[in-house]
């Protein structure tokens, strides 16, 4: 069996993958694209990952395990619990910040709803984002941010949802920039249960 080419690891031309995605969407991704953003050649990305499709599911493999990376990086960066929920929210729409990159994001996700072996990654992703929200609300339990009895895993629903809404909304009436329309959808969401300052 040959050996992997060296030189770039895969975690950068995944990233590659989420820039070319960004400004042509999946239906125009080529392994061509992919492979000049960090200039490789196409044939190295046939080697390791052996087509488009298949250069796509690593992607989406990978999305679980780093939902989880990020989450713990946000509670290790944040001085509390609740600032770790919208550190982690800001990092989920950073590589979607125009309208056009939220569409060609979009595009993807659409191709997740109906595509089943894509569709098994995409909801496997979800239920980690939320799971990592979850995390984070319960330590804000916990540490006294939240009130007493708030419910953590109903609240990451919420968050979760208000998330995924605040994307779209915002990607149509524009105003502001996505990580402040999240940021304010969360606050929404969370303010009838933060604890006051006496």
């Amino acid at each position: 069996m040959a050996g992997r080419p060296r030189g770039v690891d895969d975690a950068v031309i995944l990233r590659a993958v989420v820039e070319v995605i960004g400004r042509v969407g999946p239906a125009r991704l080529t392994l061509a694209a992919v492979a000049d953003e960090v200039g490789l050649v196409p044939g190295t990305l046939v080697q390791r990952f052996g087509s488009k499709r298949g250069l796509l599911l690593a992607l989406a493999a990978r999305s679980v395990p780093d939902a989880q990376v990020l989450q713990e990086r946000a509670r290790e960066e944040c001085d509390s619990a609740l600032a770790a929920v919208f550190a982690l929210a800001r990092e989920w729409v950073s590589d979607v910040a125009t309208p056009q990159k939220y569409a060609n994001h979009l595009a993807l996700l659409c191709m997740d709803l109906t595509d089943p072996e894509f569709y098994e990654h995409a909801l496997a992703m979800h239920r980690a984002q939320r799971r990592a929200i979850e995390m984070l609300l319960e330590a804000a339990v916990s540490g006294g941010e939240l009130r007493d009895g708030a419910d953590a895993a109903l609240l990451a629903g919420s968050v979760h949802a208000a998330v995924a809404g605040a994307g779209l909304t915002w990607a149509l009436d524009r105003q502001g920039t996505l990580a402040e329309r999240v940021e304010h959808e969360i606050g929404t969401v969370l303010a009838p249960h933060v604890r006051r300052k006496s």
